[in-house]
Order: C-alpha cells, then sequence, then structure tokens
C-alpha cells in the first residue's frame, strides 16, 4: 500500500527575520510566519487532504507551525529537530562558510552532515514504515527537509535548487520501503 507524507517547514521566526543561524536553538514564530502556516492549512484544506497522523520536530516554531495547520492531535519527534550548528547557534547568518556546509559544524560541537541527513531519514523512514494509515504530516525545518530530498534524490525527478521557503510543502509517495518526491508547494506570501 502507497502512503503519502507531507513534509513541511515551519513559518518564519524572529530568527530566521534578524538572519540568525537557528538550528537546536528556537525563537517564536513571527506575526508573518503564523499567516503563513495558516495559508499553508488552507492549502490543504481547499485541496482535500485529511491527515491521518501529524508529527512534529520537538521545536516550538515547529509544533507551534503544526497547530495552525491542523487541530489534529500530534506526536513530537526529536529525530526531526533540525541540524545542530553547536557553538553558531543564535550567530549571525553572515559566519555561515559557503555551501555546502559538510561537517564544518561538527569541529565545534555541532553533527556532521551525514550524521544529521542518517537522522532525519531514519526517523521519517520509521514513522511511516510504522504508520498504518495513509496520509502524514510532519513539520520540520529548512535543512533538514533539504537533507531528506538529497536522501532520495535518486528516486525524484522533482527538485528545486533554491532555498526552501517557511512553510513550504514537499509531498513525498512512500511505497516498499522507498521515498518518491512527487511535488513541491510553494505559496504566494507577497501579501503579507
Amino acid at each position: 500500500m502507497s502512503k503519502i507524507l507531507y513534509l513541511m517547514r515551519h513559518g518564519e521566526t524572529f530568527f530566521n527575520q534578524q538572519k540568525k543561524i537557528q538550528g537546536w536553538c528556537d525563537s517564536p514564530l513571527t506575526d508573518k510566519g503564523k499567516n503563513q502556516a495558516i495559508i499553508a492549512g488552507k492549502y490543504f484544506l481547499d485541496n482535500k487532504i485529511d491527515f491521518d497522523s501529524a508529527y512534529s520536530s520537538t521545536s516550538e516554531r515547529a509544533c507551534d507551525t503544526l497547530e495552525l495547520v491542523t487541530n489534529k492531535e500530534y506526536k513530537r519527534i526529536k529525530g526531526l529537530k533540525e541540524w545542530n550548528f553547536g557553538l553558531f547557534e543564535a550567530e549571525h547568518e553572515y559566519l555561515n562558510p559557503p555551501l555546502p556546509y559538510g561537517d564544518f559544524f561538527a569541529a565545534y560541537g555541532g553533527e556532521e552532515e551525514m550524521q544529521f541527513r542518517e537522522r532525519v531519514s531514519k526517523t521519517l523512514y520509521e514513522i511511516m514504515k510504522e504508520e498504518k494509515k495513509q496520509t502524514v504530516l510532519a513539520v520540520s525545518h529548512g535543512a533538514a527537509c533539504r537533507q531528506f530530498m538529497r536522501s532520495w534524490a535518486h528516486t525524484s525527478d522533482v527538485d528545486q535548487k533554491e532555498r526552501l521557503g517557511n512553510c513550504c510543502i514537499l509531498k513525498f509517495e512512500f511505497t516498499n520501503d522507498r521515498f518518491e518526491l512527487l511535488e513541491i508547494i510553494n505559496h504566494d506570501f507577497s501579501a503579507l
């Protein structure tokens, strides 16, 4: 049986607005971030997409986003957290090295890239493998979503080179123990 995973990035936060590095540290959603989550929730309503199950990173910004998207009960999962940027947490984004980051942050108490990718991929795989239901929502983070996309790039024709925006939704099909990215849903936030 094929299952669908909607993997979504959280709404804009104060640290996003201030261009601060935000991995395991957290900051609240801005008013714009809350409205982005409401727009994303409207996408699901308009397309008559009803979740059988919902999951979120343990970070407040992800939980708050999920609660604005749906009133469904959900599970908080540590494996869906963002990259641990170590000593760079809450510092200005101009301190980031050029992409790809690789294992840069590991020298400063953060995670290696493949360690991070494996954590997110294993978590989502286990969720979908154990899930008896068909349609699942998981709210996570920008780099986490990107690393999961990279894990399954070999099975997917869909890609997006530019940054994954706030409340971007990645629609994956999960069949026979593999994921395929079917669609990337970007919203129009120009009115916000």
